[in-house]
């Protein structure tokens, strides 16, 4: 019996070349992996649904895939795997909006204290960080200053207007655009080719 996957994950973007729409932030992004200029924090910020945290997890397996070329990650090894199905101990996320606390940036700040377990950096993805409380984005700041070498972050979030201007400027800003009619269309057609021929390949066997 074939299991059913929801077409959001079934056709969730696994490397930079699939991200459709943001270009401009895939490409700066591919680039400084080839110019070897990786940033210690990244910020991805722009409205809902349009990829700014799968293009974090996208670039988390670029920098701990044994096998990425200029950032495009391998997605057949065991780190690729375990980053795909948020299971990698080096790749941690955190959900601003629910985990709020201050504890919970004290525990991000006692983690980046280990060195990373099977990949070459500790990562640290934060959803929705303008949703952290103001004792919590003041102990992330401090954390970001002064981060050690084999720790990055990477930061999302839909209001870049409540994050603090002092940790913005830590980071390495990239603006995601609003999706076009047409690109949805288009994606939308192509996934629909693709899950007919799999339906049609599944009826003749």
């Amino acid at each position: 019996v074939m299991s059913y996957q929801v077409l959001s994950l079934k056709y969730r973007p696994q490397s930079f070349d699939d991200v459709v729409g943001q270009t401009h932030v895939t490409q700066t992004l591919v680039n400084a992996f080839k110019k070897e200029r990786v940033a210690q924090g990244y910020i991805f910020t722009g409205p809902r649904g349009v990829g700014k945290t799968t293009t974090a997890r996208i670039l988390a397996k670029g920098l701990n895939c044994s096998d990425s070329e200029n950032g495009q990650p391998c997605n057949d090894c065991t780190v690729c795997n375990e980053i795909t199905e948020s299971r990698n101990l080096d790749v941690l996320e955190i959900d601003g909006a629910s985990n709020r606390g201050i504890e919970e940036i004290r525990n991000l700040r006692e983690l980046i204290k280990f060195t990373p377990m099977n990949a070459p950096y500790k990562i640290f993805i934060i959803d929705e960080v303008h949703m952290l409380t103001k004792p919590s984005l003041n102990a992330l700041l401090s954390t970001l200053e002064d981060p050690p070498a084999l720790v990055k972050f990477i930061l999302c979030t839909t209001d870049i207007h409540q994050v603090p201007v002092t940790i913005i400027s830590l980071c390495q800003r990239s603006d995601s655009l609003c999706l076009t009619t047409d690109i949805i269309r288009e994606t939308l057609n192509n996934i629909i080719s693709k899950d007919e021929l799999h339906a049609h390949m599944a009826f003749a066997n």
